[in-house]
């Protein structure tokens, strides 16, 4: 995924006049930070270098992630047309880039985060965006746990982490108070999935039905087990984004767990989730799935089955199966 040209140009700029070697030093810091689980004992973003490396560094891989969430949500709710957006923990505001990019219907946006410093450059960088919603969008300091204005879509990103497991669950409660359609996104890591799933269930306490990923409401069949469900998006990285990360590599792969739930009405019929990068051999796809019934299997697609093994080749971890939910072949195995 590339990030959205408008962006790509407000981050050089926000960059330009800082000294590279304090960026990187914050940027060290801060990677640091994030890979340390629990709540910060102080503020994470303390001044504008921080803020910048921050949203340098992370900006890209958080805009990647969210923007593979919403497109599920797109897929699986092709009328959902939000008009609104509180962005909780919006931090510079790349959930709200996601969520402008992703429909078009998007007139109000509200990003509300702890920390000024965040917020007043997810602002500039705002400024010159191409969405009229980006460019007007309000950007407001709260306090979390707290009360969260209304809206047709709350996305709350990258910041249960920062929440005692109390506070987590209370901003969840809020966010899904104050919206019709919820999306939660934390790391890919056990702990991030281990978030994801109290907070799926609070959701589901709460009367939301889930959207994605999983094709059902029931109980994750990978709880309990030493697997988790995660996904990963590619981002390509800019070559500021590359000095500040330290790798040669041109992309990432952010990896990240999710849930979206909502009240409104959902299409029957959920197809399977991938959930992990399908195995190619000759001549058979063999992909794990999570299914409607709110089980696993792994599932064998043979050559011998013409377009729905051309379907499966194709294919990604993440994906919904089959891709416009035919019967199934009575050639499809699961083991």
């Amino acid at each position: 995924m590339d990030l959205p040209p408008d962006l790509a140009a407000a981050l050089d700029a926000a960059a330009s006049d800082l000294p590279l070697r304090e960026l990187e030093a914050s940027a060290e810091r801060l990677i640091t930070r994030y890979r340390t689980p629990g709540r910060a004992d102080r503020p994470i973003l303390a001044g504008r270098a921080d803020a910048v490396a921050y949203a340098a560094y992370r900006m890209p891989a958080t805009w990647a992630a969210v923007s593979a969430v919403l497109d599920a949500v797109a897929e699986r709710l092709p009328a959902f047309a939000p008009r609104s957006l509180v962005d909780v923990g919006g931090g510079t505001g790349a959930a709200a880039w996601a969520a402008s990019e992703a429909f078009e219907s998007l007139k109000e946006i509200l990003i509300l985060d702890q920390v000024g410093e965040a917020l007043e450059l997810g602002r500039r960088l705002a400024g010159d965006a191409f969405s009229g919603a980006l460019r007007h969008a309000e950007w407001r300091q709260a306090r979390f746990p707290g009360e969260i204005p209304g809206a047709d879509l709350a996305t709350v990103s990258y910041v249960l982490s920062e929440l005692s497991p109390t506070d987590q669950e209370a901003l969840v409660r809020a966010a899904a108070a104050a919206a019709e359609t919820i999306a939660v996104v934390e790391p890919g890591t056990p702990d991030g999935y281990q978030r994801i799933l109290a907070a799926r269930d609070v959701l589901i306490a709460l009367g939301l039905r889930v959207v994605a990923p999983c094709p059902h409401s029931a109980a994750c069949p990978l709880a309990g087990t030493r697997d988790w469900c995660h996904f990963a998006a590619r981002i390509h990285r800019s070559p500021l984004h590359r000095r500040l990360k330290g790798g040669d590599l041109g992309h990432e792969d952010e990896k990240f767990s999710y849930v979206v739930a909502t009240r409104a009405p959902m299409p029957a019929g959920a197809p399977s989730r991938i959930l992990r990068h399908p195995q190619i051999r000759k001549g058979l796809v063999m992909m794990q799935l999570c299914e409607p019934q709110g089980t696993t299997a792994q599932v064998l697609v043979s050559k011998r089955q013409g377009d729905v093994y051309r379907a499966a080749r194709d294919a990604e971890w993440g994906d919904v199966w089959p891709p416009t939910a035919p019967p199934a072949s009575p050639d499809q195995s699961r083991t």
